[in-house]
């Protein structure tokens, strides 16, 4: 049996912050928490995974990924989560909501180009996201580009491509001006888990409307 290291946040990693325009921008910081696999192996098995719907145009549709609760009866997922939040508080002064637990199965699970408009108040946020398990393609591109389909990469104009332990940190305006995606993969790769914790300080104009999860019709 294969003995996996125990979970770690590495202090000392640089946090390398690319200035995606003047007002938004995301912090990349590589091998974040030793230990990863450790805690990949522990979600992949513990977890219950269930599948979600999002509304698209018209209808509902099944999301291409599956989700989980951080909490297995009453405690943590995993022992080292409530100190990534913690860490993640300290090191951004402010106070994260729940983490939110994703896995893409294999390459054909995805998410396409979208804002996380959840939020509402977009002027001024902060989206931290860590990867664990299979390294996979991760798309920015500016909302100027939405439309541009013909362009490599449906517009994108960075990509992070997180490994296992790397975190990204988007920040600013990043969702108010910015569009991110995991695009599907033709070829054989297995899963990747992202934790996900979000922040807004309410500041500025929030956004009217529905989202994928939170549709607006005729009734409401």
């Amino acid at each position: 049996m294969t003995l996996l290291a125990a979970p770690s946040i590495v202090d000392e990693v640089d946090f390398e912050r690319v200035w995606l325009d003047d007002r938004s921008w995301v912090d990349v910081a590589r091998g974040w928490l030793a230990g990863a696999d450790a805690v990949y192996a522990s979600l992949l098995e513990r977890c219950a995974w269930r599948t979600s719907r999002l509304w698209r145009y018209d209808h509902w549709v099944e999301e291409p990924r599956v989700g989980a609760s951080a909490r297995i009866d009453g405690r943590p997922a995993h022992t080292v989560l409530p100190e990534l939040h913690r860490a993640l508080d300290r090191r951004y002064g402010i106070e994260f909501g729940a983490v939110a637990v994703a896995q893409y199965r294999d390459g054909r699970d995805g998410v396409a180009f979208h804002r996380d408009r959840e939020l509402r108040w977009l002027d001024d946020t902060l989206i931290a996201v860590l990867t664990l398990g299979q390294r996979r393609p991760w798309h920015l591109r500016p909302r100027a580009n939405r439309f541009a389909h013909d362009l490599p990469n449906h517009g994108a104009t960075h990509d992070i491509s997180p490994a296992s332990g790397d975190l990204l940190v988007m920040g600013g305006r990043a969702q108010a001006d910015w569009e991110h995606s995991v695009p599907k993969l033709a070829q054989p790769v297995g899963p990747r888990i992202s934790l996900q914790w979000r922040w807004t300080s309410r500041r500025g104009r929030p956004v009217i409307g529905g989202n994928y999860r939170d549709p607006r019709n005729f009734s409401r």
